[in-house]
């Protein structure tokens, strides 16, 4: 058996591919989709300065945190993932998820011909505190697509694309965007396994 009975594995997420991950890797978990203001930590982030690696801690703590002082006994795992591009004013800019076709557009516009990170933070809570937190950085790379491309694109995918951060979901059509990319494909849609699963392995979670 793979899965101890103990504790009790929660998602503080309603993220219905973070979902998706857990299942396919065969966990048997409840998700508990945290009431965590994250604009507003967004925002509050950005206005002090604090590197996007530290913000996704922010975000994932929170809603960790959030079910975890409702259920001390279990493990709650929080997740949150940020775009950052490095813009030509050699600025960092944060992208959220659009909120039209249109804004989705403009997004995949400033995107396009430029290297983006996906920021994804995880941490783990438990008996009243922080137990885990990993951060993982895949890289993608858009390659310079026309806009006749990108109409075609938008036309094919449809709103199913304003869930995600990228306006762009890499499991499906999504990879036509790009030229380039690295990192864990898990970590890239949003919650990486293979450090997730090596904690729950050292914490007894799962067997070794």
């Amino acid at each position: 058996m793979l899965q101890r009975d103990a504790p009790r594995l929660v998602l503080a997420s309603a993220s219905a591919t973070r979902r998706t991950l857990l299942t396919r890797a065969g966990l048997a978990f409840e998700a508990m989709p945290a009431a965590v203001d994250e604009a507003a930590l967004k925002e509050s982030a950005q206005a002090e300065g604090i590197p996007p690696e530290d913000a996704a801690i922010l975000l994932a703590e929170a809603k960790a945190e959030r079910i975890a002082r409702r259920m001390p006994e279990a493990l709650v795992i929080g997740s949150d993932q940020l775009l950052v591009c490095r813009m030509e004013d050699a600025k960092d800019r944060w992208f959220d998820k659009p909120a039209d076709m249109a804004e989705a557009r403009a997004n995949l516009l400033a995107l396009r011909g430029r290297t983006h990170r996906l920021v994804t933070a995880t941490v783990a809570w438990r008996g009243g505190e922080r137990v885990w937190q990993d951060v993982s950085i895949p890289r993608l790379t858009m390659r310079g697509f026309t806009e006749a491309f990108l109409d075609a694109y938008l036309a094919a995918e449809g709103e199913a694309i304003l869930a995600s951060v990228g306006a762009y979901r890499l499991e499906g059509l999504g990879i036509h965007l790009f030229s380039r990319v690295e990192g864990e494909h898990a970590a890239i849609l949003g919650l990486p396994l293979t450090p997730l699963l090596g904690f729950l392995r050292g914490h007894g979670v799962l067997a070794g």
